[in-house]
């Protein structure tokens, strides 16, 4: 039994500005924008602190300079985009559908129409049409880590010592991408009676959807935001707080192991209550399957940074 009094959800637009009816600037390409941009300023803040690099392994030489982390910007923004494209034709569009081809995700243009992956073959431009859905975290962070990589190598810059400054700020862009996720009315949450459900129906939805999910009338977790709070909010406080006072950074790998583990629990948590596209192994969804490699990827940070010490201990 349902409880009558649940929150509203508010009539959002997820189309910021209109050019046309269906082209404009949309909230979710300015969460990217705002992600990225509020990224480089964040870590160029923390290289302007000396007193955060005056102990080894830096004795006062940040790990990157301002120009450095500028020119960064725009490998990362290609990484993102990219990755995060190719990653969700990969991950979902392809591995997923699969696996279970008969998923709303599957069917973009309604049932009876050619599935993905095999609709990839019929309409090959969907492969890029992120316009209409389809940007993959973990395809992103891909394609993050690939133009690190590259960009680190040809400036002769330490991989993991910049990649910290990386994972110090992703959980900005997270935050705002799960905001934006909200606002658009997607991936909402499953059944719930909580006092906090809403339900997840209004103008845009029912225009995008052809209806709203599972009738008009189900409250529903809000998951959007509880992403938004524990992988982007909560998780960018720990790595902060963990630089600054216990400094984190002067024991290179230990923040991206953080942030790896810390990403990897949230999402694995949230999806006990986010309304998965469908089942992929049995009970495991996609967003929890991809979040095992992170686990494996922190593990691996955390052994090299305690056989460090151990070395330098004996």
């Amino acid at each position: 039994m349902y409880r009558a009094m649940i929150l509203p959800y508010p009539n959002l637009d997820p189309i910021l500005i209109h050019f046309t009816e269906h082209f404009g600037i949309r909230w979710y390409s300015l969460a990217y924008i705002a992600g990225l941009v509020l990224g480089w300023w964040w870590i160029v803040r923390m290289l302007r602190d000396k007193p955060l690099w005056r102990n080894p392994p830096f004795d006062r030489k940040p790990p990157a300079t301002e120009d450095d982390i500028g020119d960064l910007l725009v490998w990362a923004t290609l990484g993102v985009i990219l990755g995060g494209r190719l990653g969700w034709v990969l991950f979902y569009g392809t591995f997923l559908c699969g696996v279970t081809p008969d998923g709303g995700l599957c069917h973009p243009d309604g049932p009876g129409t050619p599935g993905l992956p095999l609709g990839f073959l019929y309409h090959p431009i969907r492969v890029i049409s992120a316009w209409d859905g389809g940007m993959s975290f973990h395809g992103g962070l891909i394609g993050v880590l690939v133009a690190l990589w590259l960009f680190t190598r040809r400036r002769k810059l330490d991989f993991v010592k910049v990649g910290d400054l990386v994972a110090s700020v992703t959980p900005i862009g997270l935050f705002f991408g799960r905001i934006a996720n909200f606002i658009n009315g997607e991936l909402w949450g499953k059944a719930t009676d909580v006092p906090w459900a809403m339900v997840f129906c209004n103008d845009y939805i029912r225009k995008a959807n052809g209806g709203c999910p599972a009738g008009e009338t189900i409250p529903r977790h809000p998951s959007q935001l509880y992403e938004a709070a524990l992988e982007g909010l909560l998780l960018f406080v720990i790595l902060q707080i963990g630089i600054a006072r216990w400094r984190w950074h002067e024991k290179p790998g230990l923040v991206s192991g953080v942030f790896f583990l810390g990403y990897g629990l949230s999402r694995v948590i949230v999806e006990l209550v986010r309304e998965p596209d469908a089942a992929f192994i049995g009970p495991i969804t996609m967003g929890q399957a991809l979040s095992i490699p992170m686990f494996l990827i922190a593990g691996y940070f955390f052994w090299s940074v305690f056989r460090k010490k151990e070395a330098r201990v004996a």
